[in-house]
């Protein structure tokens, strides 16, 4: 500021005519020399403070919980090199947002930058750091807290020759949460000269964030499609390694929050994943493993494992070896409740008359019986699980029970169950159960492998106790050992019957055949019907309220049809050729008549429901996650209840246990919310919910207490059982 103003005095002191006056102005120069120099700093500031160079940071946007800036690692950029640029955030205390994978929860930020001017270029791609896990209950979530700096690098090339500026602008959107998420945005703009780069202020700031990036793995990655992700490398250690975690870049392929039971020997680290159903179709796994060692310093390597066999220990052999028994264990057991189990009641109408036929038959017809209702039982069952297998290899979400979410499927199977009642109350004759009242009719194997293929169809919408569990470890494992899980079940569903053509004593003591089979047989056609009242119920909500009037066509079609065959059966020994010509040809002309409905039902089954699904009792909630997230965030303890239209175990459970007067106010009394998933038709997030608690079908109850770990309750409930639950954890 003095380099002007004395040029200023010096001229104005050699224009002054006197000493004395010199004096006499003295005090005048000083003052106008101030004067000067307030005057050029005001017009200079601008210039100074405003100068492009120095603006490697944008302004700072404040939004609710984050101060967002774009800032540069060089005041100067050129052609020749990429320009190092971040998205900062800098985080009220004790919120924090999301890694590439947020987790179980959350949406990664994202940013668009360009660039125009002397040079121009765009990006997208950001460098993430090394995020946290922060466990929440039962979920995990991979996050930042913090200042937060997320790096790209921005490619230039000239563009105007006449500029020496380099205009970059940017709008960027994140997720902050802490009990609550809200969703910011910003839109950042800075400009640079062109020229040499040189650090900028910030540059220490990317030189940090470069500490707490991965760097590529020295050692060999193989991961086994039951989730095994194994490190093979000299200078791995139980000295070297104390602990390790890997976090991978997918999301949904992996429990986040299910433990890793890391193994660490001479030459290897293994890891215990928890995958997902589709987990094993995965080409390779890519993602950070971190490992740590006994001074809690932490090694973060960016992994991409091929999927092969992992060298595994003893331990990890007999681990996975229990583990498999286990499943297959719990798939035969609930194979054999499955017999008690009210989606099977139509069934036991078949199963009890062909019993007791069955106890004073020649023994070979007894087994040969057995043998035939087991295979056509147990090949179902495992063909069903070929079914669901190869539907998610193609990427289709199918759960447990997944035919019955098509109202077409459910439409078939209600006119198949009528069908059945017909010929159970005498109308025709031709079904695994003949309305001859003799007890000694010439057998037919296909009619006892057509039962146990009926018998898985209609036992399909149930799960029994312990299946759950049997299932999705047969979904999410090796291919062999799943048919193998889907196998057991179906011979414990088959076990009863096989016992009494084994054991001549327990055939001995079924009651003899006679006249009350006819009256039996006849009130057994009843559940049938029964069955199909909710089949149209279930078919409703799917398909919508019009589904019904096809529905019904059809079983008045097929009645028609039914009536005129069994006239032609009664009379076959008193009418002419032609007139039982006749008679076959209407009953057929009738059949053709309901199967021509078929392309109607598909056609409306295809089309969108305008339904609502279930109607939800007074104090029941429709399950999301994000209710669910805030409930929990909130205090409270929330009860999770997947249910479906067509599940019988899951209409019994709401109606017995917790739809009851007893059960709602202990709810209300423990400040509990009740969330009812609706999975009648399909439904992603459902789908996903299941598979991250190793499920894939309902009924499946979850209670999340406000403070503690999550607990999963077994799939035929009581009203004392729920209420201790949610007591237990005050």
């Amino acid at each position: 500021m003095s380099l002007p103003v004395m040029p200023l005095s010096r001229f104005i002191a050699l224009s002054l005519p006197s000493a004395s006056a010199s004096r006499q102005a003295k005090g005048n120069r000083r003052g106008l020399a101030g004067w000067l120099a307030l005057s050029v700093a005001i017009l200079t500031a601008p210039f100074v403070f405003s100068h492009p160079s120095v603006a490697a940071e944008s302004p700072q946007v404040k939004t609710g919980h984050s101060i967002a800036s774009l800032i540069t690692a060089s005041d100067t950029v050129d052609a020749h090199s990429r320009l190092h640029i971040a998205l900062r955030l800098q985080l009220q205390n004790g919120w924090h947002t999301y890694w590439q994978n947020p987790g179980d929860a959350g949406d990664p930020p994202a940013i668009t930058i360009k660039a125009d001017g002397a040079l121009q270029g765009s990006t997208q791609t950001i460098q993430w750091p090394v995020p946290q896990r922060i466990p929440d209950s039962s979920l995990m979530s991979y996050a930042y807290t913090g200042d937060v700096i997320l790096p790209l690098e921005l490619p230039l090339q000239s563009a105007d020759q006449k500029s020496d500026k380099v205009n970059i602008t940017a709008h960027a959107n994140w997720l902050v949460c802490e009990h609550v998420c809200v969703p910011e945005e910003a839109d950042l703009a800075l400009t640079l000269s062109k020229g040499t780069p040189a650090p900028s202020a910030q540059a220490p700031l990317f030189e940090q964030t470069l500490q707490h990036m991965a760097v590529s793995s020295p050692y060999t990655a193989t991961f086994s499609s039951n989730g095994i992700l194994q490190l093979t490398g000299k200078d791995l250690s139980p000295t070297s390694v104390s602990d390790a975690w890997f976090m991978p870049e997918q999301q949904g392929k992996i429990a986040e929050a299910a433990a890793q039971k890391p193994i660490i020997r001479n030459g290897s680290v293994t890891l215990h994943l928890k995958p997902t159903a589709d987990f094993s179709a995965l080409p390779s796994l890519s993602g950070i493993v971190v490992l740590k060692d006994k001074a809690d310093t932490e090694r973060a390597l960016q992994v991409k494992a091929n999927p092969g066999t992992v060298t595994d220990t003893s331990e990890n052999t007999r681990t996975a070896s229990a583990g498999f028994m286990r499943q297959i264990l719990f798939a035969f057991i609930g194979g054999l409740i499955l017999n008690l189990m009210p989606c099977v009641f139509p069934i036991l109408a078949m199963k009890a008359l062909a019993v007791t036929r069955l106890g004073h038959a020649a023994r070979q017809e007894q087994i040969l019986s057995a043998a035939c209702y087991a295979g056509g039982v147990i090949g179902s069952f495992t063909l069903l699980g070929a079914t669901m297998m190869a539907a998610r290899l193609t990427g289709s979400a199918a759960g447990w029970g997944f035919q019955f979410q098509s109202p077409l499927f459910v439409g078939m199977i209600c006119w198949l169950l009528f069908s059945m009642a017909l010929n159970l109350l005498g109308v025709f004759s031709f079904s695994a159960v003949s309305i001859n009242s003799a007890p000694h009719t010439h057998h037919s194997v296909w009619n006892d492998i057509l039962t146990g293929v009926l018998a898985v169809v209609v036992a399909s919408p149930c799960t029994a106790p312990f299946m759950g569990v049997a299932i999705a470890g047969a979904l999410s494992g090796p291919p062999i050992a799943g048919l193998t899980v889907f196998a057991a079940l179906g011979f414990g569903l088959a076990l009863p019957y096989l016992l009494i053509a084994i054991f001549p004593s327990c055939a001995r003591m079924l009651p003899r055949p006679g006249a009350w089979m006819i009256y039996l047989r006849q009130f057994l056609a009843f559940p049938l019907l029964a069955s199909c009242v909710w089949l149209l119920w279930v078919a409703t909500l799917e398909g919508g309220a019009s589904i019904v009037a096809l529905l019904g066509s059809g079983m008045v079609l097929l009645g028609v049809a039914a009536w005129v065959y069994g006239l032609a059966q009664t009379h076959q020994n008193t009418l002419s050729d032609r007139k039982r010509f006749a008679l076959h040809g209407l009953a057929l002309l009738a059949l053709l008549g309901a199967l021509s409905l078929l392309p109607v039902l598909r056609q409306q089954a295809a089309a969108p429901s305008s339904t609502q699904g279930m109607t939800l009792p007074e104090g029941v909630e429709a399950f999301s996650t994000t209710r669910l997230q805030t409930l929990h965030d909130s205090g409270k303890g929330v009860f999770v209840d997947m249910t479906a239209a067509w599940c019988i175990t899951c209409l019994v459970n709401e109606r017995v246990a917790l739809d009851v007067p007893e059960v709602r106010e202990a709810f209300k009394t423990q400040n509990v919310t009740l969330l009812r998933g609706d999975w009648t038709t399909h439904d992603a997030a459902i789908t996903a919910f299941l598979r991250q608690h190793g499920r894939d079908g309902v009924p499946f109850y979850l209670f999340i207490p406000a403070n503690g770990a999550p607990i999963t309750l077994p799939q035929v409930l009581t009203p004392g059982l729920v209420i201790k639950t949610i007591s237990s954890t005050r």
